[in-house]
């Protein structure tokens, strides 16, 4: 299995996007947990984190969306980081088999900062860097 990623969804109400996406990946939840939950792991695929405070209620700060709460956090499941200006990010992880797992992607946000096909890309970067095919120290969105 190398990873997929379905057709994201992508709703508007009001002024509210809510993006979905459906991720599978070639590696057992416990391997992909710290890429969503860590900011060395955030920092390979998605943004630098300059602080996180891994439980309910704790503080994150991710670069270039803001900085807010930890709204949702069952360890090795699920994490949810709702920062001001950047809306509510959830990650919620299922195992997929004996070696797999499926990330079940919701982002939900004010405005048009964020995109589907910006979303697909860091997914198709997360994995890459689950399944070893890229460096493991970039901040893709260092630049932003």
């Amino acid at each position: 299995m190398t990873g997929s990623i379905e057709q994201g969804t992508s709703r508007i109400h009001g002024n509210t996007h809510l993006l979905t996406f459906l991720v599978r990946l070639p590696r057992p939840m416990e391997q992909v947990w710290p890429e969503l939950t860590t900011p060395e792991g955030l920092a390979r695929w998605f943004t630098g984190a300059d602080e996180l405070e891994p439980r309910l209620g704790g503080a994150v700060s991710l670069r270039g969306l803001g900085s807010g709460r930890i709204t949702a956090w069952d360890v090795d499941r699920v994490a949810e980081y709702t920062v001001e200006g950047g809306g509510r990010i959830r990650f919620h992880l299922e195992r997929d088999g004996a070696d797999g797992s499926v990330l079940r992607f919701t982002h939900e946000f004010r405005g048009e900062t964020e995109s589907e096909l910006r979303w697909r890309a860091r997914f198709e970067r997360l994995i890459e860097v689950v399944t070893g095919r890229c460096p493991r120290s970039t901040d893709p969105d260092a630049s932003r």
